[in-house]
């Protein structure tokens, strides 16, 4: 029975991802008609470059010191597409570890007394997630106490398919503190519109995840926040690399984000003391209910949040504060027709000067169509940094997942041979993260002015400039656009230290033993990479 069971497992190893590949990739090829149909995914840029007189705008972008005049000039147009924030760059700190993350997360939890408002993908099982589940339970004990009592409240975001899975999962971690505290705790479970029907019965646990999820990770504490790529999972807070920005006391972005949060969750299932999952009155169902309705109605939802931002910006024009920094949040959510931070990612990669340098950065370096177009038509200098197979999440991972690696070398092959072809070996330039023991999870950019040796922009958060990020999951990161030199420091020093962990790509690294790719790999990745 051992070959017969073996070669069972095989197939449905092969067919289940296989399946979900050829379904989604139906649905995603009528929906790339309706995009075409729409205008193409570089002509979207085409209103945004149209619009050649900046004094004709109705700029949202708060009047700073003169000493900004020249950033203000150079991207002003992003407060056209979201809302932006003047923050002191002082409250901005760049954090470095994945220890460092994981320390000052609980410590800020054991601090608050107002709020938490985490989301994430999933929430770990092991010790040091349930340490963490443990400074929740204290923090709303103390909230409760005769001699300090205080009005904390704690809202957690997770994704359905990732928390729900396994027997011991997210859920099982946070029931105990529904239970517990039904007044003051809130968990929601974002579950996506497009894992319905005969897919949703197809598709195995393992693989349903590669649908689409809420991918969006901020922790937020009174009116701090960090924003993150990193999940709630022991691997990042140990040997995950990732990158994590802190900004204290900067009460209008938390508040916005704590209201983003807020309308994501009132959009997903929530979690009952009895683990049953329901939908908030009033809602429709994410998978149950009409796709369509579901989405305009989360979309209605979700951008009374970032309109009302801008608004409430349209009526404090003429209140300087003579900030140094400004915050874009740059939301993502195209199954439910947001793209902003799409549209803003693509006019960077646009628009970059000739003389400007670009360090962009991918735990998963599998760029869309339009980015990989953009970077090679354009002008800026790249260098461009992604994981090693040996630092690749999915390395020595069982089953079909073991080999995803391999398609990440494949893409990444392809691409350096566009760049050979073109020429622009010395524009563009590729570098593969390598650390022992770890693993590599950072995403992101630095802009550099020309002539200069500090960023003045960076995006952090969750996006891996990829079709998932933009096509499939909940994603969300901002734009931070300093002249504090101090910050701009803290910048320079995070991108160096990834940076100099790597090895430059050249055509001798694709000729290395550990990269050879397998022909059933090369065959299988143009149908399996917009899942991964």
């Amino acid at each position: 029975m051992a070959a017969p069971m073996a070669w069972v497992r095989l197939r449905f190893s092969l067919f289940s991802p296989a399946l979900s590949g050829v379904l989604n990739r139906l649905s995603d090829r009528f929906r790339r008609i309706g995009d075409r149909r729409s205008g193409s995914s570089v002509l979207l840029l085409a209103p945004l470059l149209a619009q050649t007189d900046p004094d004709a705008l109705v700029s949202t972008w708060p009047p700073g010191s003169a000493g900004t005049e020249g950033l203000q000039a150079r991207f002003r147009w992003m407060a056209e597409l979201a809302p932006v924030f003047q923050v002191p760059g002082a409250c901005v700190r760049v954090l470095r570890s994945p220890d460092e993350f994981y320390q000052v997360m609980k410590a800020r939890v054991k601090t608050a007394r107002r709020r938490v408002v985490m989301a994430s993908l999933y929430l770990g099982t092991g010790p040091l997630e349930q340490d963490l589940v443990d400074c929740l339970q204290e923090a709303l004990e103390r909230s409760q106490s005769v001699d300090d009592p205080h009005d904390l409240t704690v809202s957690i975001l997770l994704d359905y398919t990732r928390g729900s899975r396994g027997k011991q999962n997210s859920r099982t971690m946070l029931l105990p503190l529904l239970r517990r505290f039904p007044d003051r705790m809130r968990v929601a479970l974002y579950h996506t519109p497009d894992l319905r029907g005969l897919l949703r019965l197809l598709v195995p646990q393992r693989f349903n995840e590669t649908i689409g999820v809420q991918h969006i990770k901020v922790y937020l504490f009174d009116d701090s926040l960090i924003m993150s790529g990193a999940n709630l999972s022991d691997s990042y807070f140990t040997n995950r690399q990732d990158r994590y920005v802190l900004l204290e006391g900067c009460r209008q972005v938390a508040d916005f984000f704590a209201e983003l949060v807020g309308a994501v969750s009132d959009v997903s299932l929530q979690l009952g003391p009895d683990d049953s999952v329901r939908t908030k009155e009033g809602m429709v169902h994410p998978y149950k209910g009409d796709r369509n309705q579901f989405s305009d109605s989360a979309r209605c939802r979700i951008m009374q949040v970032v309109d009302a931002a801008r608004e409430q910006q349209l009526l404090q024009r003429g209140e300087p504060d003579g900030a140094d920094t400004w915050v874009f949040p740059l939301v993502q959510m195209k199954p439910l027709g947001i793209r902003v931070d799409e549209q803003v990612t693509a006019r960077l990669l646009t628009e970059a000067d000739r003389d400007a340098t670009v360090y962009l950065t991918s735990g998963y370096f599998n760029l869309t169509r339009a980015y990989m177009r953009l970077v090679l038509s354009a002008s800026a200098r790249y260098r461009i940094l992604m994981a090693s197979p040996e630092v690749n999440g999915f390395f020595g991972a069982k089953g079909l997942a073991g080999a995803i690696p391999a398609a990440y070398v494949h893409l990444a092959r392809q691409f350096y041979s566009q760049v050979c072809r073109r020429g622009q070996q010395e524009r563009v330039r590729l570098h593969e993260y390598q650390r022992r023991d770890w693993t590599f999870h950072a995403k992101g950019l630095w802009y550099y002015l020309h002539g200069k040796d500090r960023p003045c922009l960076t995006l952090i958060g969750s996006p891996n400039f990829g079709y998932r990020s933009v096509h499939r999951d909940l994603e969300a990161q901002i734009a931070i656009v300093t002249e504090n030199e101090a910050l701009q420091e803290q910048l320079q020093q995070e991108q160096e230290m990834l940076y100099q962990r790597s090895t430059e790509v050249s055509s001798s690294t694709f000729e290395q033993p550990n990269r050879y790719v397998k022909l059933w790999v090369k065959l299988v990745t143009p149908l399996i990479k917009n899942f991964f």
